[in-house]
C-alpha cells in the first residue's frame, strides 16, 4: 500500500497533537467515572502515544528527519502526558505534585532547548525515551480503572518515571554542558 506524499512523519506528529483533547473529553465525560469513557480515553492516549514510535521510526528510515520534526515530536509527547496528568489532577486521581514535578521538568527542558538550539538540536536520549515510556504507560495505569488492590503498582510505576524525569533533565543540562565548549551538542 502506497501513502499518500502529504502524509509525513511531521504530519503524524501534528496529527497526534490535534487528537489529544479527543483523548481529554473521553477522561471528563460523565464526571470521570464512568469506567467504558476511561478504557476509551486510555485507548485514545495509547494510539496517540504508539504514533511516537512510527513517526520517530518512519522519519529516520525514510531519512526525513527535520529540525521541525526534532523539535515538534517532544512537544507533542509533552502536550499527550500534560494532558492526562492535568486532567487526572483535576478529577483527582493522580496528586498534583506529581504532575507539578514533571511538567516544571518539561517545560523548562523544553526551553532550555529552545535557548541552545543554536548550538545544535539536542536529540533525546536513551534515559529521555525510557522515560517518555514511563511516563506514558505510568499515567495510562492512572487513566484506566484499575482497583484499588493496583494502587500500589501504579505508584511504583510513576516513581520509577519520576526519577527517570529527573536524571533525564541532567544528562540533558550535562550534554550541553560538556559540549558547548566544543561549539557543538551531541
Amino acid at each position: 500500500m502506497r501513502i499518500p506524499s502529504f502524509i509525513t512523519p511531521n504530519w503524524l506528529t501534528v496529527t497526534r497533537i490535534l487528537f489529544i483533547p479527543v483523548g481529554v473529553y473521553f477522561l471528563f465525560l460523565d464526571g470521570g467515572d464512568n469506567a467504558g469513557n476511561q478504557i476509551i480515553a486510555w485507548t485514545i492516549f495509547f494510539f496517540l502515544g504508539l504514533t511516537d514510535f512510527v513517526d520517530g521510526k518512519w522519519a529516520r528510515q525514510s531519512n526525513r528527519i527535520t529540525a521541525l520534526g526534532t523539535f515538534l515530536d517532544p512537544v507533542a509527547d509533552k502536550a499527550l502526558i500534560g494532558s492526562a496528568m492535568i486532567s487526572l489532577s483535576i478529577l483527582g486521581r493522580f496528586p498534583w505534585w506529581m504532575t507539578i514535578l514533571i511538567l516544571t521538568r518539561e517545560i523548562g527542558i523544553t526551553i532550555f532547548r529552545l535557548l541552545v538550539i543554536r548550538d545544535g538540536v539536542i536529540p533525546a536520549s536513551k534515559g529521555g525515551k525510557l522515560k517518555t515510556f514511563f511516563q506514558g504507560f505510568g499515567v495510562g495505569f492512572f487513566v484506566l480503572p484499575l482497583p484499588a488492590s493496583l494502587d500500589w503498582f501504579k505508584f511504583a510505576f510513576i516513581s520509577v518515571a519520576i526519577i527517570l524525569t529527573l536524571t533525564s533533565a541532567y544528562e540533558y543540562i550535562n550534554a550541553w554542558r560538556t559540549s558547548a565548549g566544543k561549539g557543538k551538542v551531541k
